[in-house]
């Protein structure tokens, strides 16, 4: 198991181990840094935050939840959480929840992920899937119709296909659905869904006809359990990668992910100190629990936009499939 994850897994409203000899009545005092979104950013923000707490040995709390990355920016934009985790950049609609509220943020990319899909470890046929493949089996037409992978390719065996994702509310779900539909949450209904990728995990190693789909490290902490397909966009398969992701090869499933921090929340002392741990600990944090970390100058640069205070966002309400790290990072240049 990868050896972050396996620290012992932060549940919604659970706190982290607040470090030796920190008295209960000590650990109600503290000040608290609240979190929630995500499941694909979870294990990065688990790391930090338990790293943070034995850093500060006690003497501030985090809290992190999973409630899908839409879940976790409606609580921000209520102003109910100090950070949001999310798999995709904040969406029109939520910017202007957001500005109802009065809310305003500062968008910090943390990582890249390879959305990674994945097949029970039995299935020795579909060790390779074209964009067409995961189209036919997931467009909203497909519902009730493939149900067997034989109607995916007649040469694949006569087998119950069963579909295993996250939820509507997952960034996940969204950036998989546009980047393979075309279009952001265009998928048929009848799938085992989820916001807790470890389900999803579960549902695929116990079927030998199941396949679905979630962030890299959930594939990378259960590879004895699952197997990855390798994704053809019509230059050939490629499996997911840390390589496959730096040299941009792993197209149109890796993307960037982030945490969004509100500035009212940052005149908190406490947590202006976890943000800037994040950002100078996130380099080794991520590559441990298996995403591809950013180049330095992407940290550096959140840290210069969390002492400025630039305000906003760099995807202008909108979520782009096939952003590659270098673009990315000229674009957080220019904010």
């Amino acid at each position: 198991m990868n050896k972050v994850l396996a620290r012992g897994r932060i549940l919604s409203g659970l706190l982290i181990s607040l470090g030796w000899g920190a008295s209960l009545t000590a650990a109600a005092a503290a000040p608290i840094v609240t979190i929630d979104g995500s499941s694909t950013v979870f294990p990065i923000t688990e790391a930090v935050a338990e790293e943070f707490q034995k850093a500060k040995k006690g003497a501030v709390r985090v809290t992190v939840g999973i409630s899908g990355t839409g879940g976790g920016f409606k609580k921000f934009c209520r102003g109910e959480i100090d950070i949001a985790d999310a798999s995709r950049p904040i969406k029109k609609s939520e910017m202007e929840d957001c500005a109802k509220a009065g809310i305003k943020y500062i968008e910090l990319p943390v990582a890249y992920d390879a959305l990674t899909v994945v097949l029970n470890p039995e299935n020795t046929w579909a060790k390779n899937l074209s964009v067409a493949d995961l189209k036919k089996i997931w467009e909203p037409e497909a519902k009730d119709k493939i149900t067997n992978w034989k109607q995916v390719r007649p040469e694949w065996p006569d087998m119950p296909l069963k579909l295993y994702g996250p939820g509507t509310d997952s960034g996940t779900f969204e950036y998989f659905t546009e980047a393979i539909m075309g279009k952001a949450k265009a998928s048929r209904p009848d799938y085992t869904a989820s916001e807790d990728d470890n389900t999803l995990v579960t549902g695929v190693s116990r079927d030998k006809g199941g396949l679905g789909y979630f962030g890299y490290a959930y594939y990378a902490e259960n590879t004895k359990k699952l197997a990855a397909a390798s994704i053809d966009n019509g230059k050939g398969p490629v499996a997911p990668s840390e390589k496959s992701v730096e040299d941009g090869s792993y197209q149109p499933l890796s993307r960037p992910v982030f945490i969004y921090v509100s500035e009212k929340a940052l005149d908190k002392p406490e947590v202006r100190e976890f943000v800037d741990f994040y950002m100078k600990n996130a380099p080794q944090l991520v590559k441990e629990v298996k995403y591809v970390q950013l180049p330095a100058k992407v940290y550096s640069t959140n840290l210069e936009h969390i002492a400025q205070k630039k305000l906003g966002t760099v995807f202008g309400g909108k979520s782009e499939v096939g952003l590659k790290i270098e673009d990315l990072v000229k674009r957080e240049g220019s904010l």
